[in-house]
């Protein structure tokens, strides 16, 4: 039987009713499922300190105006969901970690903008930032996207987006789960639109998902915050998934020297396949005295700290020039303090610098045009992958030193 072409549209306009219908019901009401497909999905939850991630199934996520759901086809692996998973950083809990993600878009909130529908139409492929800027308070309409008040004051602080709420709803019960940035390490995930940037066919989706935190934190750390020029010399201290971005990166932005720091052969080893010139291993012998001679005496124009540790943080500072800038991108567990001698800052204008990430709507398409060109190369950056079900020893291992580079979770 043939469908006239007004029946089509009246369909079409009919189950668009439906669809804004199920989109305005509440978010753990169950049955939303997206062009016919599953209602549930599974996602990796931390629940506790020392428990291990567990395997739940979940309502399917329904995106709100200005949010996309996104088909998650790999999500990173990084310190920072370590840090919470340990119990060292405060944040809601049961929660879905996972932060930097790629994925393919396969719906919009209801009353999404026209532009953003057409940026990201069904079927695209894209990458997700884990700062996720609301786009209108202060900062966000400043141009500081990095520091971005509702990113704080709601992912940060109570693991919702911008309404308040969760978008991760338990199956068996409704009961609500909290999201650290987008919750990535689930088949589907929600992500605001202004997180994310398309992603080149020629790109693929495993280790593309580094770009949205390992190389998004780097970019942000020598392009902003240390206004990184051609020709500066550069330290970077702690060279694992983040730290081995920034020597990625500051070769892409004409480092003249660019000084790996580590404690571990293996990882100072694959540094210098990253852009390193030189590697110094802080175990066997002084850091900042090494930095120091390999630069003439006088120290780097840019020092990177990439492990919040109160040992590093003071390394980092020491190993500036005067005139230098010290840029602290590790986090660290709470209360941890760094310790610097202010009379040297002083008269030596040394500038200590924090930086969290880079600027998704600014950045994120520069970062990807990066990988695209093979300025920054994706293949090295990688060293792991695994499964969905394998995602607890990832950061087990992780913990223990044992992942060179960067681990990617491969989802779907």
């Amino acid at each position: 039987m043939s469908i006239s072409t007004a029946s089509r549209r009246a369909l079409s306009r009919i189950g668009g009713a439906l669809r804004r219908s199920l989109s305005s019901a509440p978010d753990s009401a169950a049955g939303y499922n997206v062009s016919g497909g599953p209602s549930f999905m599974r996602a990796a939850v931390f629940w506790e300190p020392g428990r291990p991630l567990t395997m739940e199934e979940f309502r399917m996520p329904r995106p709100k105006a200005g949010e996309v759901l996104v088909k998650t086809k790999a999500c990173g692996v990084c310190h920072s969901d370590l840090h919470v998973m340990k119990g060292e950083l405060p944040f809601s809990s049961p929660c879905v970690v996972g932060h930097e993600i790629t994925g393919e878009v396969v719906d919009h909130g209801a009353h999404t903008p026209a532009e953003i529908v057409n940026r990201f139409p069904v079927g695209s492929h894209v990458v997700g930032a884990f700062i996720m800027p609301c786009g209108n308070c202060f900062y966000c309409v400043k141009g500081q996207e990095d520091l971005c008040e509702s990113f704080f004051a709601y992912n940060r602080a109570k693991g919702t987006l911008y309404n308040g709420e969760t978008r991760l709803f338990l199956r068996s019960n409704g009961k609500p789960v909290y999201m650290y940035s987008m919750g990535g390490l689930a088949e589907y995930c929600v992500v605001p639109a202004n997180a994310l940037a398309v992603l080149p066919s020629s790109l693929p989706y495993t280790e593309s998902a580094i770009l949205g935190c390992a190389v998004f934190t780097a970019y942000g750390a020598l392009r902003h915050a240390a206004e990184m020029r051609a020709g500066d010399s550069v330290a970077v201290i702690g060279v694992g998934g983040v730290g081995s971005s920034c020597l990625q990166i500051a070769k892409a932005f004409g480092a003249s020297e660019i000084i790996a720091v580590d404690v571990l052969d293996e990882k100072l080893q694959n540094a210098k396949t990253l852009g390193a010139t030189h590697t110094v291993n802080a175990a066997k012998e002084d850091a900042v005295e090494k930095i120091k001679e390999i630069t003439g005496g006088r120290g780097v124009d840019v020092a990177v700290e990439a492990l919040g540790k109160a040992l590093t943080f003071a390394q980092c500072t020491q190993s500036v020039r005067d005139g230098g800038k010290a840029v602290m991108i590790g986090l660290a567990a709470t209360n941890v303090v760094g310790e610097v001698d202010i009379t040297r800052l002083v008269r030596r204008q040394v500038k200590i610098i924090g930086s969290y990430g880079a600027r998704a709507r600014q950045d994120l398409p520069q970062i990807v045009k990066l990988a695209e060109r093979g300025t920054f190369n994706l293949q090295n950056a990688v060293s792991r992958k695994c499964k969905f079900e394998e995602a607890n020893s990832a950061y087990e291992d992780l913990n223990e030193g044992k992942i060179v580079g960067r681990a990617v979770v491969e989802i779907m």
